[in-house]
């Protein structure tokens, strides 16, 4: 049986091609197609249900040195209202998942995907051992919209009390969104300005309808991989894996082995970096008109090395991408391979990630 968001009536009733993901029926696109959705985002804004996603609480005393060892980053040099980027890894040092890190005054939760739920809940329960931490899946509890795109702001502002001009990136604050109780952090996945909101289950559709009254186009998930491709930007399941390290990902950054704390995987990751990565991820550019997808061999030096991990049509640039790994004597700029697609082979080259750099992010905020 597949789980429904709180919005799945309004994604029907507005004509979405509903399709099985993560274990939900999630809208791949609606109407107006995923070529619109994602110049609509590029230029203006766009809406995401992504209410799927999980998060996990943890409270108690031991709170922060406890999620200091379950994940790669440095906890510690998190503030109150910030945000960051981590990974949960296996004593191996590949990825159990990706993951985001809130801190909060009394509490830190952890926002992973929602495929990963189930695997991701059951290994954090598991490492609790004695620290004095609560620890609650709200996932069920929660609704989640993302407003991605330049004019992500503008759109957003008239309906909270918030100072959004305050709101740096990474960070997150609580208000009021269209008369309901949320919280409101400044990140994205798809390269431009933008919010995730969160709230009750039951006021997801209020602030979604909002939104969308406001100019806000909805996006489906179709738009939402093209998107997140064109800024490279890992997918579990797809770039980064349980077989997968950080190191080997290009994730490096947020592995912190001087952090002051054992996290999981930290040895094996030591010893990695200690030896160097054998293969690398990078990006990737078809000559031609073939459009790489997920799993199509990829071959180099006359033997197969990788597949593809993501690839599709970028529909700023109007060529083909994609992301692969290669041997890390490889993995320069300019390096030249084939993608096998229906049987038949095709060059491709190493490019510089991202692939689309006229976001809108305020990284620099």
């Amino acid at each position: 049986m597949l789980k429904q968001t709180p919005l799945h009536a309004w994604h029907v009733a507005h004509g979405a091609k509903m399709v099985p993901y993560a274990g939900f029926e999630m809208p791949v696109q609606y109407p107006a197609g995923i070529l619109a959705e994602h110049r609509a985002v590029r230029a203006d804004a766009g809406i995401f249900d992504v209410s799927h996603m999980g998060e996990f609480e943890v409270t108690g005393p031991d709170r922060n040195a406890f999620v200091q060892r379950i994940t790669s980053n440095d906890v510690g040099a998190l503030e109150t209202g910030e945000v960051q980027y981590s990974a949960i890894l296996t004593p191996e040092g590949t990825f159990v998942d990706d993951c985001t890190v809130y801190r909060y005054e009394d509490k830190l939760m952890l926002v992973v995907n929602a495929a990963n739920i189930e695997k991701d809940w059951a290994h954090v329960v598991a490492h609790k051992g004695g620290a004095n931490v609560r620890l609650k899946n709200i996932s069920d509890e929660v609704g989640l919209v993302a407003l991605q795109g330049p004019a992500a702001e503008a759109r957003l502002q008239p309906l909270t009390p918030l100072r959004l001009a305050d709101l740096g990136y990474y960070r997150h604050t609580s208000g009021p969104v269209a008369g309901a109780g949320a919280f409101v952090s400044r990140t994205g996945y798809t390269g431009e300005d933008g919010f995730e909101i969160y709230c009750r289950a039951k006021d997801t559709e209020a602030i979604w309808t909002a939104l969308a009254a406001a100019g806000c186009q909805p996006i489906g998930l179709g738009a939402r991989d093209t998107l997140r491709l064109e800024m490279a930007y890992a997918l579990y399941g797809n770039d980064i894996d349980d077989t997968v390290t950080p190191l080997e990902a290009g994730l490096g950054w947020i592995v912190k082995l001087d952090k002051g704390a054992t996290f999981i995987g930290m040895g094996a990751l030591r010893s990695q970096k200690a030896k160097g990565v054998s293969r690398k991820l990078v990006g990737f550019r078809m000559e031609g008109r073939a459009i790489p997808r997920h799993g199509y061999p990829v071959w180099h030096g006359g033997r197969q090395v990788d597949v593809v991990r993501s690839g599709a049509m970028s529909p700023m640039l109007g060529h083909s991408i994609g992301t692969t790994y290669l041997p890390a004597d490889a993995a320069l700029i300019g390096t030249r391979f084939e993608v096998e697609v229906r049987g038949e082979r095709h060059p491709a080259e190493v490019v510089k990630r991202p692939f689309w750099a006229g976001g809108s992010a305020r990284k620099g905020k």
